[in-house]
């Protein structure tokens, strides 16, 4: 996300040089505290439940069955 935020703040400002317009400061303010805390937190709720619930199934399967599935 901090990649996110450094390219958006890079990018479009380079983008409005190449148009020849100057992007104003209020469209470049798109990333409140209360938008990056929303964000933060949704990112850590899909990266938890992307690893729970394979984690999960793995530990139901039969130790066999899933070297045989590799």
């Amino acid at each position: 996300m901090p990649v996110g935020v450094a390219l958006h703040t890079w990018v479009v400002p380079v983008m409005g040089h190449t148009a020849g317009t100057a992007i104003p400061a209020t469209d470049m303010a798109v990333y409140s505290l209360p938008v990056l805390t929303g964000l933060v937190l949704g990112g850590l709720v899909i990266t938890t439940a992307g690893a729970l619930l394979p984690a999960g199934w793995a530990a139901k399967a039969r130790t066999a069955a899933a070297l045989r599935s590799e």
